[in-house]
């Protein structure tokens, strides 16, 4: 609240800068008219605009009341000065009528922006408003446009508390309204974070629990009872540490830890990546370089989607063996990863499935990668893995 508070009065602030030193500017611009005013009476008039514009951006940078009171009491003393120093019996002249009508209304009635803020100040308001109003009337006597003069004067200060009134109104409204725009903001990022924990939580299980009970569930068809086991206990090992509170971290294809690790060279893994499918029953032929540095998390991702791809050659290609091409440029890390085995038919594929959607081309995505997939029934499988370096 205090904020809105602060906001509100800047506001108000800056609308007093604004009217009142341009009214003070066309009230100046009205003074030095040649032939309008006394050679003594313009005189005074340009020291005392000059004081009354210096209020007014003491005021628009403070609120302080006493140039509040500065601002009124010159624009008085203007008055004043123009109405009484034209001779007795003669009406004022339009320049005098001008400057009148003129230091009445913008450069005065500006302060009422910052005079309503408080029960204090909406009494110095009203004495401001009764003074002005009294001033112009007693110095128009004689005028043939007096009643122009004040009911412009009124008119002028009217719309200007108003305005002021409405400013100091909308501004909290709208202030509420950012909060709650923010809260709203706040909580979808909330979600959208919750998201993506349970989609990153999907890919963890789908990739360790869920591969070993499948495993477990055709009686571990193809891989030896060793592998098997040793796979069991790093699931084992992974669930234990999730329900210690843990978060788990890809450390190396096909294994979570709670370790973190640096910046990795892709050779110094993909190693692992093939034993570890050698030891499933699947050969795994490697071309191109795999001298290349990633950071951590780039490196992981990707052997985590290449593991996926070469997993599920093992499982639903028909064949033993898989082709794996690493090549990479300026900028950017690729694998192909290509099998002759029987294929599929890509729009077959239904969204439960979470192997490719989420274990590969949604875990690259979030980290500004892209998989490609291309297959046909009895053509084989090629999917084009893409990581930033």
């Amino acid at each position: 609240m205090q904020r809105i508070v602060k906001e509100r009065d800047r506001l108000l602030r800056r609308a007093v800068q604004a009217g009142g030193l341009v009214g003070s500017a066309t009230t100046l611009a009205c003074v030095l008219v040649p032939g309008g005013l006394e050679a003594d009476a313009r005189l005074g008039c340009i020291v005392l605009v000059l004081l009354m514009a210096a209020g007014q951006y003491l005021l628009g940078s403070t609120g302080a009341l006493r140039w509040a009171v500065l601002t009124v009491l010159s624009g008085e003393a203007i008055i004043l000065i123009v109405g009484f120093t034209s001779h007795p019996g003669i009406p004022p002249n339009l320049i005098e009528e001008s400057v009148i009508g003129m230091v009445s209304t913008a450069p005065m009635c500006a302060v009422a922006s910052v005079l309503l803020t408080s029960p204090r100040r909406l009494l110095l308001l009203v004495a401001c408003f009764v003074l002005t109003v009294t001033s112009v009337a007693a110095v128009t006597v004689d005028a043939p446009d007096r009643t122009v003069l004040l009911a412009l004067t009124v008119s002028m200060w009217l719309a200007f508390t108003l305005a002021s009134w409405w400013i100091a109104q909308s501004v909290p409204r709208v202030m509420h309204r950012i909060a709650a725009i923010g809260r709203a903001h706040r909580a979808e990022r909330h979600a959208s974070e919750l998201e993506a924990q349970r989609r990153q939580d999907a890919r963890l299980l789908h990739d360790t629990v869920l591969a070993t009970l499948t495993l477990l569930a055709h009686s571990g068809v193809g891989v030896s009872p060793i592998a098997l086991q040793k796979q069991a206990g790093d699931d084992a090992r992974l669930l234990r540490q999730l329900r210690l509170g843990g978060l788990p971290t890809p450390r190396r294809s096909g294994v979570y830890s709670l370790e973190s690790a640096s910046v990795l060279t892709l050779g110094d893994t993909l190693d692992a990546v093939r034993q570890r499918f050698e030891r499933l029953g699947l050969t795994v032929n490697w071309h191109g370089s795999g001298q290349v540095q990633l950071h951590s998390t780039v490196l992981d991702s990707f052997l985590l989607a290449l593991s996926e791809c070469l997993e599920n050659v093992r499982r639903h290609s028909g064949v033993d063996h898989a082709d794996v091409t690493i090549t990479d440029d300026d900028s950017t890390v690729r694998a192909m990863v290509t099998d002759t085995g029987v294929g599929f038919d890509l729009g077959q594929v239904g969204s439960e499935r979470l192997g490719v959607a989420e274990s590969v081309i949604a875990r690259l995505r979030d980290i500004g990668g892209n998989a490609r997939l291309f297959s046909s029934p009895g053509a084989g499988t090629t999917v084009v893995l893409e990581v930033p370096k």
